[in-house]
């Protein structure tokens, strides 16, 4: 039978950064809670993950006897600038379509269970941070994210991955507490642009950017887009303000040359115009929580971000997208974003745009005449 010992040795020799171990008892205060704040989750478990399901891991593996988590940095190296500017860094080196990297590693992890006799399951719905922290890998912050208590410095650039198991394995001591010191001063929720940030460890996933960016039913609502900011796919912000991540943010690291690749294909003029063959080649096997149906939020998104940026050299490029497209979503965006850009071309194209307008892009349209005008 395996030890501990064995079984950590083994992983780190697959690259994890750190190993533990904890029961396959039910999460009952994580049940509790998505049972007071179902109305926060209720989004999520209409589009399929039962997260009171999750809760148990006995409806995983029935045999289930104990978890095994492992502790996964996805920021090891820098990022280029160009796409932390517009995108949340787990995404830029995330394999989970492909398989290419840290799929192959958790795969020949789990065969190695197999071959000394244990069966595994990684389900993608059990509650990994808390499963981290009852396994005694790191703390929690008040933004509601897991802290390593190795990886990243002790920051939260990590993914946890429980693997549940048939077999049986003393227990960590969990490290259940959150870990920030009181002289940040609430940091991350003053600084979520969009009060996502209830208070410590309580967040509104519905007003959380990430969310609003890719599971978002409709178009953005308006007094949410300025506060978005740049953000084209995910969200750092609480993270990047967090003093527990400073140590790993001022580190000069070397360049992750996947992400660099990426960078001509996922320019923002590229997005805004891209059709679905692009995506399905260039865009979703690295971000692909929206599928090639929603594009429009993809290119409602883009627009949003132009808009944001406040750069004249986007007009022509949102104004061809206009005349192009034929979604009234993407459409609306555009005038949004033309009219806080406000160049006289920009409001030019909103005049041109009007005749022959409907709802609701008629209405964004003479909303973005009114800001370009102020």
């Amino acid at each position: 039978m395996l030890t501990k010992g064995q079984i950590a040795d083994r992983a780190r020799e697959f690259g994890f950064a750190d190993v533990g171990f904890t029961t396959a008892e039910p999460f009952s205060s994580q049940r509790e809670l998505i049972e007071q704040r179902r109305e926060e989750y209720e989004w999520a478990i209409r589009s399929g993950l039962d997260l009171i399901a999750g809760t148990d891991p006995r409806t995983v593996l029935a045999g289930a006897k104990a978890i095994i988590v492992l502790v996964e940095p996805y920021f090891r190296e820098a990022f280029p600038p160009s796409l932390e500017r517009h995108f949340g860094r787990c995404y830029l080196d995330d394999d989970r379509v492909t398989g290419d990297r840290l799929g192959r590693r958790v795969k020949a992890f789990r065969a190695f269970l197999r071959e000394n006799g244990v069966d595994s399951k990684v389900p993608f719905h059990l509650p990994h941070r808390l499963a981290a922290a009852r396994a005694g890998l790191g703390t929690f912050g008040r933004n509601c994210l897991f802290y390593s208590r190795r990886a990243a410095a002790g920051g939260s650039w990590v993914t946890p991955i429980a693997l549940v198991v048939d077999a049986a394995f003393e227990p960590d001591e969990p490290t259940l507490a959150v870990g920030c010191p009181a002289w940040c001063r609430n940091a991350c929720i003053a600084a979520c642009p969009t009060q996502a940030l209830k208070g410590p460890r309580h967040i509104d996933p519905r007003r959380c950017i990430s969310y609003l960016t890719y599971f978002g039913a409709e178009l953005t609502p308006r007094a949410l887009r300025e506060p978005m900011g740049l953000h084209v796919y995910g969200c750092d912000r609480c993270q990047e303000v967090c003093p527990r991540n400073a140590p790993w943010l001022g580190r000069d690291l070397p360049m992750n040359e996947k992400a660099a690749g990426m960078v001509e294909a996922f320019r923002l003029e590229r997005l805004l115009h891209m059709d679905r063959t692009y995506f399905r080649e260039k865009v979703w096997p690295h971000m692909f929580y929206m599928a090639d149906a929603d594009l429009w939020r993809w290119k409602a998104n883009v627009a949003r971000v132009m808009g944001n940026l406040r750069d004249e050299a986007s007009v022509p490029d949102l104004v061809r997208a206009f005349g192009a497209c034929g979604d009234d979503r993407i459409r609306a965006m555009i005038a949004w974003a033309l009219g806080r850009i406000g160049s006289p071309a920009a409001k030019a194209a909103l005049e041109g745009f009007l005749p022959g307008s409907a709802s609701p892009v008629r209405e964004e349209i003479l909303a973005a005449r009114e800001a370009a005008a102020g």
